[in-house]
C-alpha cells in the first residue's frame, strides 16, 4: 500500500511516515502543490493526504487541479478550518474526507481505512489489460489465469504501465521512480527490468516508443 503525503511540516511528515510504516504503508513525501501531479504520473498510490496550507499554491486549487486532470484516487484533506461551509466546499471540490488540525495519527489511519472501504477497497482491486490481470493489494499478476512470479521492481514497473495504459510512460519517469526505491540506476538497469517483464509476459506486451518511453500494446 502506498500513500502520497503533501505536507510542508517536516516534523508532522516524519511522524506520519513512521506511524504508517508500522502498518506496512509506504509513504512518499512531497512539500509543494506543484509536485503533486508529476508524482501521481510517476507512481500508483492508494491515497493522497493533502495539507491545505502549502507554501506555493493553495491546497484547494491543488485539489481542484488534480480532479480536473482525472486523478480519482482517494484524497484526505488536512486543514485548520473548522467552519461547516469550508468542509462542504472541500467535499464538493473532490475531497473524500478531512481532518482538522491537530492531527491524531490513529484517527488519520482510521480515516484512510474507512475511505478505502467506501470505495470498495476491502477487496483486492484488479487492473486488467487484455489477458493480463494485476491485483495491487495482494501483489499478484496472472496471464490467462496463470500466476506469474515477478520481483518487486518488475511488479512496480508493470503496475505503473497498467495504471497509465492509455498513454506512454517516459523513461525518465520510470528511472526516477526506481531511484525512489533506493535502487542504484546504472547503465541499462531499466532496460533489464523491461526485458525480464517481456520474457515473463510475452514480448508483444510492452511496446517501446522510440525517444519517449514505454506503453502497453493495445492488443495485449
Amino acid at each position: 500500500m502506498r500513500l502520497l503525503l503533501v505536507e510542508d511540516d517536516a516534523r508532522l511528515a516524519g511522524a506520519v511516515r513512521s506511524w504508517m510504516g508500522h502498518g506496512a504503508i509506504d509513504v512518499d513525501w512531497i512539500t509543494t502543490g506543484s509536485e503533486i501531479e508529476p508524482a501521481l504520473r510517476r507512481g500508483t498510490y492508494d491515497w493522497l493526504v493533502l495539507d491545505l496550507g502549502l507554501p506555493d499554491i493553495d491546497g484547494e486549487a491543488a485539489l481542484r487541479s488534480l480532479r480536473s486532470a482525472g486523478f480519482d484516487l482517494p484524497v484526505v484533506v488536512v486543514t485548520a478550518r473548522e467552519q461547516v461551509q469550508d468542509r462542504i466546499r472541500l467535499l464538493d471540490l473532490g475531497a473524500d474526507d478531512f481532518l482538522v488540525k491537530p492531527v491524531h495519527l490513529d484517527e488519520l489511519a482510521a480515516r484512510l481505512r474507512a475511505v478505502r472501504r467506501r470505495q470498495g477497497g476491502g477487496a483486492d482491486i484488479v487492473l486488467r489489460h487484455g489477458r493480463l490481470a494485476l491485483a495491487p493489494a495482494s501483489r499478484t499478476v496472472s496471464l490467462d489465469g496463470r500466476y506469474i512470479a515477478l520481483t518487486n521492481r518488475e511488479f512496480w514497473l508493470l503496475e505503473t504501465l497498467m495504471a497509465h495504459r492509455s498513454g506512454v510512460v517516459t523513461r525518465e519517469a520510470l528511472v526516477e521512480a526506481l531511484q525512489g526505491w533506493n535502487e542504484d540506476i546504472v547503465g541499462n538497469t531499466l532496460d533489464v527490468h523491461i526485458h525480464n517483464l517481456r520474457r515473463k509476459l510475452g514480448r508483444g506486451l510492452i511496446r517501446t516508443v522510440r525517444g519517449v518511453g514505454y506503453t502497453l500494446y493495445p492488443e495485449a
